[in-house]
């Protein structure tokens, strides 16, 4: 028993694993990350990182487990979850985008606040969208409604599933946010700057891909 299990976990890992950090891609977040909490100590983005880590944990684990039922309780449907999420992610990059480097605030949504202060933020925007936007919550969706594989049918079993994978991804999130700093001074100034804006550029072509399919999606059910 035991043995099926781990072997349908791992089956479930190599399905889920990729799919979720190709579209968070906690490498490029990092210097969003580190771009929105420039104005802050060390230890205070630690602190941030480890927040925005657990609510990612959560806002995945509560997407694949229950996340289409929820959605059917509101009578919200994938579609215009696309739309509204990919339209809410575009205008976070667009900021970040056209931050201007002598800007006051650096195109950071936490720039001179104080730990307290930007802990306010660690959810909104640091968590959803800008690590796990809408564009991540479909594909949990997708993975918690029939694309989980083996043992997708017994829920414990899927269950130990997500849980496995969503605490491998949110650790990567964790040691990837808490160490920008670190990634930043080993490619300097100049790298970093551009790494930030092509990561603002990708998430912002990101939005727009999410918000174009929500409205494909729309159009097509009209016709």
């Amino acid at each position: 028993m035991l043995t099926d299990v781990a072997a349908q976990t791992g089956t479930f890992l190599l399905l889920a694993f990729p799919a979720l950090f190709s579209i968070i891609n906690p490498l490029g977040g990092a210097f969003i990350f580190l771009a929105a909490t420039r104005g802050m100590e060390q230890s205070a983005r630690s602190r941030l990182a480890r927040q925005v880590a657990t609510f990612s944990f959560i806002t995945l684990n509560v997407s694949m487990l229950i996340g289409a039922f929820v959605l059917r309780i509101f009578g919200i449907e994938m579609p215009v979850l696309r739309l509204a999420g990919g339209i809410v992610i575009a205008l976070t990059a667009w900021k970040l985008l056209n931050a201007e480097d002598d800007d006051a605030e650096r195109g950071a949504l936490v720039e001179e606040a104080s730990a307290r202060d930007a802990s306010h933020l660690a959810f909104y925007p640091l968590t959803m969208p800008m690590t796990t936007g809408p564009g991540t919550i479909a594909v949990a969706i997708a993975l918690g409604t029939g694309g989980g594989g083996a043992g997708a049918d017994n829920p414990l079993v899927f269950a130990v599933q997500a849980l496995v994978t969503t605490t491998l991804i949110c650790l990567l999130i964790y040691l990837l946010y808490r160490s920008s700093s670190r990634i930043s001074r080993a490619i300097g100034p100049t790298g970093t700057n551009i790494v930030a804006r092509l990561s603002a550029f990708l998430l912002f072509c990101i939005g727009i891909q999410v918000m174009w399919s929500g409205i494909a999606e729309l159009v097509r059910s009209l016709q």
